[in-house]
Protein backbone atom coordinates (compact mmCIF):
# COMPACT_ATOMS: atom_id res chain seq x y z
CA UNK A 1 0.00 0.00 0.00
CA UNK A 2 1.30 3.44 -0.94
CA UNK A 3 -0.13 5.08 2.19
CA UNK A 4 2.42 6.14 4.81
CA UNK A 5 0.07 7.71 7.39
CA UNK A 6 -3.67 8.25 7.74
CA UNK A 7 -4.87 10.98 10.10
CA UNK A 8 -8.47 11.47 11.20
CA UNK A 9 -9.05 15.17 11.76
CA UNK A 10 -10.11 16.03 15.30
CA UNK A 11 -13.00 18.42 15.95
CA UNK A 12 -12.71 21.71 17.82
CA UNK A 13 -14.39 25.10 18.11
CA UNK A 14 -13.02 28.32 16.62
CA UNK A 15 -14.89 31.60 16.36
CA UNK A 16 -18.22 30.06 17.31
CA UNK A 17 -18.38 27.05 15.00
CA UNK A 18 -16.80 23.65 14.64
CA UNK A 19 -13.63 22.94 12.68
CA UNK A 20 -11.76 19.75 11.83
CA UNK A 21 -8.00 19.88 12.43
CA UNK A 22 -5.81 17.43 10.50
CA UNK A 23 -2.41 19.03 11.14
CA UNK A 24 -0.50 19.07 13.37
CA UNK A 25 -1.08 15.53 14.61
CA UNK A 26 0.76 13.15 16.89
CA UNK A 27 1.13 10.95 13.80
CA UNK A 28 2.55 13.69 11.60
CA UNK A 29 3.69 17.23 12.38
CA UNK A 30 4.19 18.50 8.82
CA UNK A 31 3.69 17.62 5.16
CA UNK A 32 6.18 19.62 3.15
CA UNK A 33 5.85 23.15 4.60
CA UNK A 34 2.27 22.60 5.80
CA UNK A 35 2.20 22.63 9.61
CA UNK A 36 -1.51 23.27 10.12
CA UNK A 37 -4.65 22.26 8.24
CA UNK A 38 -8.15 23.17 9.42
CA UNK A 39 -11.46 22.46 7.70
CA UNK A 40 -14.01 25.18 8.46
CA UNK A 41 -17.58 23.93 8.13
CA UNK A 42 -19.65 23.23 6.17
CA UNK A 43 -21.74 25.34 8.53
CA UNK A 44 -24.96 27.32 8.25
CA UNK A 45 -25.14 30.67 10.02
CA UNK A 46 -28.62 31.94 10.77
CA UNK A 47 -29.62 35.58 10.41
CA UNK A 48 -27.75 37.71 12.91
CA UNK A 49 -24.91 35.24 13.41
CA UNK A 50 -21.46 34.91 11.88
CA UNK A 51 -17.80 34.09 12.29
CA UNK A 52 -15.97 36.04 15.00
CA UNK A 53 -12.29 35.22 15.32
CA UNK A 54 -10.99 38.18 17.33
CA UNK A 55 -7.55 39.72 16.66
CA UNK A 56 -4.74 37.30 17.43
CA UNK A 57 -1.01 37.09 16.62
CA UNK A 58 1.22 34.95 14.40
CA UNK A 59 4.96 34.58 13.80
CA UNK A 60 7.12 32.40 11.56
CA UNK A 61 4.45 31.24 9.11
CA UNK A 62 2.06 32.18 6.33
CA UNK A 63 -1.68 31.63 6.68
CA UNK A 64 -3.48 30.46 3.54
CA UNK A 65 -7.26 30.86 3.58
CA UNK A 66 -9.33 29.24 0.83
CA UNK A 67 -13.12 28.95 0.67
CA UNK A 68 -15.50 26.63 -1.15
CA UNK A 69 -18.56 28.58 0.03
CA UNK A 70 -19.31 31.78 1.94
CA UNK A 71 -17.17 34.80 2.76
CA UNK A 72 -14.73 35.94 5.47
CA UNK A 73 -13.64 39.52 6.14
CA UNK A 74 -9.90 39.66 6.86
CA UNK A 75 -8.36 42.61 8.72
CA UNK A 76 -4.75 42.81 9.90
CA UNK A 77 -2.23 45.04 11.63
CA UNK A 78 -0.83 46.16 8.26
CA UNK A 79 -4.16 47.93 7.66
CA UNK A 80 -5.43 45.33 5.18
CA UNK A 81 -9.19 44.96 4.80
CA UNK A 82 -10.02 42.15 2.37
CA UNK A 83 -13.08 39.95 1.89
CA UNK A 84 -12.19 36.44 0.78
CA UNK A 85 -14.66 34.57 -1.39
CA UNK A 86 -14.76 31.09 -2.94
CA UNK A 87 -11.83 30.19 -5.19
CA UNK A 88 -9.70 33.17 -4.12
CA UNK A 89 -6.57 33.03 -1.94
CA UNK A 90 -5.52 35.13 1.02
CA UNK A 91 -1.82 34.57 1.73
CA UNK A 92 -0.73 36.38 4.89
CA UNK A 93 2.97 36.18 5.77
CA UNK A 94 3.41 36.64 9.50
CA UNK A 95 7.21 36.61 9.53
CA UNK A 96 8.44 38.64 12.50
CA UNK A 97 4.91 39.25 13.69
CA UNK A 98 1.40 40.22 12.61
CA UNK A 99 -2.07 40.23 14.15
CA UNK A 100 -5.36 39.76 12.31
CA UNK A 101 -9.05 39.06 12.72
CA UNK A 102 -11.48 36.97 10.69
CA UNK A 103 -15.12 37.96 10.90
CA UNK A 104 -18.40 38.04 9.01
CA UNK A 105 -19.34 41.38 7.47
CA UNK A 106 -22.55 43.02 8.82
CA UNK A 107 -24.39 42.80 5.50
CA UNK A 108 -23.81 39.03 5.33
CA UNK A 109 -24.86 38.56 8.97
CA UNK A 110 -28.14 40.28 8.15
CA UNK A 111 -29.17 37.63 5.62
CA UNK A 112 -27.66 34.37 6.90
CA UNK A 113 -25.13 32.31 4.92
CA UNK A 114 -23.16 29.07 4.63
CA UNK A 115 -19.42 28.80 5.25
CA UNK A 116 -17.09 26.04 4.08
CA UNK A 117 -13.36 26.18 3.48
CA UNK A 118 -9.81 25.35 4.50
CA UNK A 119 -7.21 27.31 6.40
CA UNK A 120 -3.62 26.10 6.20
CA UNK A 121 -0.42 27.37 7.75
CA UNK A 122 2.80 27.16 5.78
CA UNK A 123 6.01 27.24 7.83
CA UNK A 124 8.62 29.69 6.61
CA UNK A 125 12.19 28.50 6.01
CA UNK A 126 14.50 29.35 8.92
CA UNK A 127 16.22 32.13 6.97
CA UNK A 128 12.84 33.80 6.36
CA UNK A 129 11.17 33.38 9.75
CA UNK A 130 11.86 37.01 10.69
CA UNK A 131 10.91 38.50 7.34
CA UNK A 132 8.66 41.58 7.33
CA UNK A 133 4.96 40.72 7.56
CA UNK A 134 3.00 40.98 4.30
CA UNK A 135 -0.38 40.25 2.78
CA UNK A 136 -1.39 39.31 -0.77
CA UNK A 137 -4.78 38.47 -2.24
CA UNK A 138 -5.31 36.55 -5.48
CA UNK A 139 -8.80 36.58 -7.00
CA UNK A 140 -10.26 33.28 -8.18
CA UNK A 141 -10.00 34.29 -11.84
CA UNK A 142 -6.18 34.55 -11.57
CA UNK A 143 -5.66 30.93 -10.50
CA UNK A 144 -5.24 28.25 -13.18
CA UNK A 145 -7.95 25.61 -13.57
CA UNK A 146 -7.63 22.18 -15.18
CA UNK A 147 -10.90 20.58 -16.31
CA UNK A 148 -11.20 17.11 -17.84
CA UNK A 149 -13.24 13.92 -17.54
CA UNK A 150 -15.29 14.78 -14.47
CA UNK A 151 -12.65 16.68 -12.54
CA UNK A 152 -11.95 20.37 -11.93
CA UNK A 153 -8.64 21.23 -10.30
CA UNK A 154 -7.72 24.77 -9.19
CA UNK A 155 -3.99 25.24 -8.52
CA UNK A 156 -3.85 27.40 -5.39
CA UNK A 157 -0.06 27.53 -4.98
CA UNK A 158 2.95 26.02 -6.71
CA UNK A 159 2.78 23.92 -9.87
CA UNK A 160 0.66 20.91 -10.73
CA UNK A 161 -0.45 19.19 -13.95
CA UNK A 162 1.62 21.64 -16.01
CA UNK A 163 -0.02 24.75 -14.55
CA UNK A 164 1.54 27.25 -12.14
CA UNK A 165 -0.23 29.47 -9.63
CA UNK A 166 0.70 33.18 -9.43
CA UNK A 167 0.96 32.82 -5.64
CA UNK A 168 4.61 33.10 -4.61
CA UNK A 169 5.80 30.52 -2.08
CA UNK A 170 9.00 30.57 0.02
CA UNK A 171 9.76 26.88 -0.68
CA UNK A 172 8.86 24.33 -3.36
CA UNK A 173 5.19 23.69 -2.62
CA UNK A 174 2.01 22.46 -4.26
CA UNK A 175 -1.53 23.09 -3.09
CA UNK A 176 -4.71 22.47 -5.11
CA UNK A 177 -8.48 22.10 -4.79
CA UNK A 178 -9.94 19.18 -6.75
CA UNK A 179 -13.69 18.75 -7.29
CA UNK A 180 -14.47 15.25 -8.59
CA UNK A 181 -17.61 13.76 -10.06
CA UNK A 182 -18.48 10.18 -9.14
CA UNK A 183 -16.16 7.82 -11.04
CA UNK A 184 -13.57 10.50 -11.90
CA UNK A 185 -9.92 9.45 -11.62
CA UNK A 186 -7.14 11.85 -10.64
CA UNK A 187 -3.43 10.95 -10.54
CA UNK A 188 -1.23 12.61 -7.91
CA UNK A 189 2.14 13.44 -9.51
CA UNK A 190 5.23 12.06 -7.77
CA UNK A 191 7.68 14.90 -8.38
CA UNK A 192 7.33 16.25 -4.82
CA UNK A 193 8.91 14.26 -2.00
CA UNK A 194 6.12 14.87 0.51
CA UNK A 195 2.49 14.56 -0.64
CA UNK A 196 -0.90 14.32 0.98
CA UNK A 197 -4.59 14.34 0.12
CA UNK A 198 -7.22 15.74 2.46
CA UNK A 199 -10.81 14.57 1.90
CA UNK A 200 -13.07 17.57 2.50
CA UNK A 201 -16.25 16.01 1.08
CA UNK A 202 -17.40 12.64 -0.20
CA UNK A 203 -15.64 9.29 -0.49
CA UNK A 204 -12.61 8.28 -2.54
CA UNK A 205 -10.75 5.08 -3.37
CA UNK A 206 -6.98 4.72 -3.52
CA UNK A 207 -5.49 1.32 -4.41
CA UNK A 208 -8.66 -0.47 -3.33
CA UNK A 209 -9.08 1.26 0.04
CA UNK A 210 -11.94 3.67 0.80
CA UNK A 211 -11.40 7.02 2.55
CA UNK A 212 -13.97 9.49 3.81
CA UNK A 213 -14.24 13.18 4.61
CA UNK A 214 -12.10 14.42 7.47
CA UNK A 215 -9.18 12.11 6.65
CA UNK A 216 -5.67 13.25 5.69
CA UNK A 217 -3.71 10.69 3.67
CA UNK A 218 0.08 11.01 3.56
CA UNK A 219 1.94 9.00 0.90
CA UNK A 220 5.38 7.53 0.53
CA UNK A 221 7.79 9.38 -1.80
CA UNK A 222 7.79 8.31 -5.43
CA UNK A 223 4.80 5.95 -5.33
CA UNK A 224 2.21 6.20 -8.08
CA UNK A 225 -1.10 7.44 -6.66
CA UNK A 226 -4.51 7.59 -8.36
CA UNK A 227 -7.59 8.96 -6.62
CA UNK A 228 -10.97 7.60 -7.71
CA UNK A 229 -14.14 9.38 -6.57
CA UNK A 230 -16.72 6.88 -5.28
CA UNK A 231 -19.25 9.71 -5.18
CA UNK A 232 -19.10 13.48 -5.70
CA UNK A 233 -16.01 14.50 -3.74
CA UNK A 234 -13.82 17.49 -2.88
CA UNK A 235 -10.16 16.89 -2.00
CA UNK A 236 -7.17 19.10 -1.28
CA UNK A 237 -3.82 18.09 -2.74
CA UNK A 238 -0.82 19.39 -0.78
CA UNK A 239 2.87 18.95 -0.08
CA UNK A 240 6.31 19.97 -1.25
CA UNK A 241 9.91 19.64 -0.26
CA UNK A 242 10.69 18.72 3.37
CA UNK A 243 11.27 21.63 5.72
CA UNK A 244 14.77 22.61 6.77
CA UNK A 245 14.37 21.16 10.25
CA UNK A 246 11.64 20.66 12.87
CA UNK A 247 9.32 23.42 14.04
CA UNK A 248 8.02 24.36 17.45
CA UNK A 249 4.28 25.13 17.44
CA UNK A 250 2.54 26.83 20.33
CA UNK A 251 -0.90 28.41 19.91
CA UNK A 252 -0.58 30.66 16.82
CA UNK A 253 3.23 30.75 16.81
CA UNK A 254 5.58 28.64 14.66
CA UNK A 255 9.36 28.83 14.89
CA UNK A 256 12.55 26.80 14.61
CA UNK A 257 13.47 28.32 18.01
CA UNK A 258 11.68 27.68 21.30
CA UNK A 259 13.19 30.91 22.62
CA UNK A 260 11.49 32.84 19.81
CA UNK A 261 8.16 31.28 20.79
CA UNK A 262 8.68 32.48 24.37
CA UNK A 263 9.46 35.97 23.13
CA UNK A 264 6.28 36.02 21.02
CA UNK A 265 4.24 35.02 24.08
CA UNK A 266 5.72 37.90 26.06
CA UNK A 267 5.21 40.34 23.17
CA UNK A 268 1.51 39.52 22.77
CA UNK A 269 0.90 39.66 26.52
CA UNK A 270 2.63 43.07 26.70
CA UNK A 271 0.81 44.49 23.67
CA UNK A 272 3.91 44.76 21.49
CA UNK A 273 2.25 43.31 18.36
CA UNK A 274 0.58 45.72 15.97
CA UNK A 275 -3.16 46.27 16.42
CA UNK A 276 -5.93 45.61 13.92
CA UNK A 277 -7.58 48.92 12.90
CA UNK A 278 -11.27 49.27 13.80
CA UNK A 279 -11.22 46.05 15.83
CA UNK A 280 -10.39 46.70 19.48
CA UNK A 281 -11.06 43.19 20.75
CA UNK A 282 -8.34 40.57 21.10
CA UNK A 283 -7.79 36.95 22.11
CA UNK A 284 -5.76 36.81 25.36
CA UNK A 285 -2.63 34.69 25.55
CA UNK A 286 -3.70 31.19 26.65
CA UNK A 287 -2.58 30.15 30.11
CA UNK A 288 -1.00 27.01 28.71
Amino acid sequence: MTLDTMIVARTGDIGGFQVRRALPSVKRRMVGPFVFLDQMGPAEFLIGHGLDVRPHPHIGLATVTYLFEGEIMHRDSLGTIQPIRPGAVNWMTAGSGISHSERTAPELRAQGFNLFGIQAWVALPAKSEETAPAFVHHAARTLPIIQAEGKTVRVIAGSLFGEASPVETPTATFYADAALEAGARLPLPAEHEERAVYVAQGKIDIAGDTFEEGQLLVFRPGDEITITALETARVMLLGGEPMDGPRHIWWNFVSSSQERIEQAKADWKAGRFGTVPDDDEFIPLPER
